[in-house]
């Protein structure tokens, strides 16, 4: 993000009104090379092709913020990649990783974030690149990282992932310890090594899957520990499957932003999280912002503008990323209808 948009963004957190609704979107692989024009693989395997991607995407869009900026990632493989998963990288589709099997917890690695899996590429890509996006007049503004539930989930396989939870409570305790360790590692080593970090955005889908009780137990302390670990400003949950129970814990996480699915209003959100955290949302990434015309997104727009009366504290987004395919028009159209009714 350039200066002005993160001052913006530090006046939200700390409960300031702006002058305009600001719109932002989570981008990262799924859509830039697409977008770009280049293959998926071409995207990672190229921190050239990667700069200026991004940089495009920037420079394409001046009047929105795109979050969390200059994303150094290698799609689902990043984090399970060092704690030794095998990774699958098709051409022109999303990478994975496959499942550690057979898995036995108590033999699973401590990474090291500074030497392990692909974290020192993705480190050396932005220090290789960090003095041209500060010349394009941007900072690397956040660490990012994978939640301890959706790691456990490729590690071990979601299915498999979900039933120990259920029968075997203590060994799961025990494997997010392991990867909540981990999470803070390599959050804490990112912002060591760019001084302008002052956020952190985690990333976790499979949060949304449990009951309250499983939350309170398994969820809570885990991100709860994240999120102090770094003492940033900016403490940004990415959440776009379930995320009612979600909402209503913010608070106690230490969460003050907030991504999740569109198949939740506004106001619906904005009652269970309160008043302080900012909510990034709410348009269907899919079906409406990369499948529609710009017609339906700007309908889309004005329907989530209607859900809620109060619309400070609000990021105008996607519930989720931005979605493949999603075209100039579409984000354009999102942007005209959010600016014109401001």
């Amino acid at each position: 993000m350039n200066d002005s948009s993160w001052d913006d963004l530090i006046k939200l957190i700390e409960r300031k009104k702006l002058n305009y609704k600001p719109t932002g979107f989570i981008i990262d692989s799924p859509w830039l090379p697409g977008w770009f024009g280049i293959s998926t693989i071409d995207y990672y395997a190229s921190d050239e092709l990667w700069l200026k991607a991004n940089l495009k995407a920037v420079n394409t869009f001046p009047d929105t913020w795109f979050l969390p900026g200059f994303w150094s990632e290698y799609g689902m493989c990043t984090e399970p990649s060092a704690f030794g998963t095998r990774m699958v990288f098709p051409e022109y589709e999303f990478p994975y990783a496959e499942k550690i099997s057979p898995f036995d917890i108590n033999e699973l690695p401590q990474p090291n974030v500074k030497t392990d899996g692909l974290l020192p590429f993705m480190i050396k890509r932005l220090k290789n690149n960090e003095k041209a996006i500060n010349n394009a007049g941007h900072r690397i503004r956040f660490a990012v990282a994978r939640g301890p539930f959706n790691i456990a989930s490729f590690i071990m396989g979601t299915t498999e992932f979900m039933m120990a939870l259920a029968l075997d409570p203590d060994g799961i305790k025990k494997l997010l310890g392991k990867i909540t360790v981990f999470i803070c590692d390599w959050l804490s080593w990112q912002k060591e090594c760019f001084d302008s970090i002052d956020g952190v955005l985690l990333l976790d889908d499979i949060i949304g899957f449990v009951g309250e009780s499983e939350f309170r137990e398994f969820v809570i302390p885990h991100i709860k520990k994240i999120f102090k670990v770094t003492g940033t400003k900016v403490r940004f949950l990415h959440n776009d499957a379930e995320g009612l129970i979600t909402a209503a814990h913010l608070g106690e996480m230490g969460v003050n932003m907030f991504n999740f699915s569109f198949k939740h209003t506004m106001k619906e959100i904005r009652d269970l999280a309160g008043p302080d955290v900012i909510l990034v949302g709410n348009i269907a990434p899919r079906d409406i912002m990369a499948s529609g015309k710009p017609g339906q997104v700007e309908d889309a727009v004005l329907k989530a503008l209607g859900e809620i009366s109060r619309h400070d504290n609000i990021i105008w987004s996607t519930g989720g990323g931005m979605a493949p395919d999603t075209k100039d028009e579409n984000i354009n159209a999102f942007i005209t209808t959010v600016r014109n009714n401001s």
